[in-house]
């Protein structure tokens, strides 16, 4: 049993004060009064007011939300497929290789990544764009969403899908009606997980990116290195926002239905 020593409890509070406090930080001073980042003149929303009128960012914003919105569902789609492959078909040939190239995402360093998606688009003669990068983020998410559903399925009980098929439906209604709704909280996990990625990528999106398809982080990026203004603070406060309340509403949702399906699972045993 963990015993909670002085340094144990200072090395964790030196840990979160510095993962956190920088973030903190950025939300206090994004309703600062002053335009000097760095020193405060006293609370104010101007600069949310402000944001509204800036029509560069308002549109990455809108690029950024459309691109992680297409590319988490179709992460998804591919992710719950793949993830189905790897857990229900363990025999065919090239499933090593199949796997490899599912997970290589998960451990190859983004420049490359970036890198080899535009050398293929530049080959292909696919004008880089709002596309191309949603085809991007794709391929980067897409290993992230099979983990989370493979996971799900290997603990699942195919009993419940077997006893099913001999009443009489077929698999693809065995899928859709019995196993879906039983790995939906993990399915929705992955897609909250793809968007969140998505939304935070800069690298991968500079490389794939084309005119007309700027992303909230390569602006934000852009703007920094000229200086860093007070409505950076607030868009990054609305981003903090965002992720915190898709993450919360992600957790009750799966912490409802993980409760629903044990109240299922025990009303159907005592039934029996």
């Amino acid at each position: 049993m963990l015993r909670w020593t002085r340094f144990n409890i200072i090395s964790v509070v030196l840990g979160f004060a510095f993962l956190y406090l920088p973030i903190v930080l950025l939300v206090i001073f994004s309703f600062n009064e002053s335009k000097l980042v760095t020193v405060w003149g006293g609370f104010s929303t101007k600069w949310y007011v402000s944001l509204l009128s800036n029509q560069a960012l308002l549109d990455a914003a809108w690029v950024t939300i459309r691109v992680g919105l297409l590319s988490a569902t179709f992460a998804t789609v591919l992710g719950t497929m793949a993830a189905l492959t790897l857990v229900r078909y363990t025999r065919f040939r090239g499933r090593m290789l199949f796997s490899g190239m599912v997970y290589a995402p998960l451990v190859m360093p983004e420049v490359i990544t970036g890198l080899s998606l535009l050398l293929l688009f530049v080959a292909i003669g696919f004008d880089r764009g709002f596309w191309t990068i949603t085809l991007a983020h794709t391929t980067l998410t897409m290993c992230f969403v099979a983990v989370v559903v493979q996971s799900r399925l290997l603990s699942f009980d195919q009993s419940i899908e077997e006893a099913a098929q001999d009443l009489g439906a077929p698999p693809v209604r065995t899928f859709f009606e019995i196993t879906l709704p039983i790995i939906s909280p993990a399915v929705f996990s992955g897609w909250i997980l793809a968007f969140t990625l998505s939304l935070d990528d800069l690298v991968i999106a500079s490389f794939t990116s084309g005119p007309g398809a700027t992303t909230l982080p390569m602006k934000i990026y852009s703007q920094v290195r000229l200086g860093v203004t007070p409505e950076i603070n607030a868009v990054c406060t609305i981003l903090i926002g965002i992720v915190a309340v898709g993450v919360v509403c992600a957790s009750i949702i799966t912490k409802r239905r993980e409760i629903q399906r044990d109240r299922d699972e025990r009303a159907a045993a005592a039934g029996a």
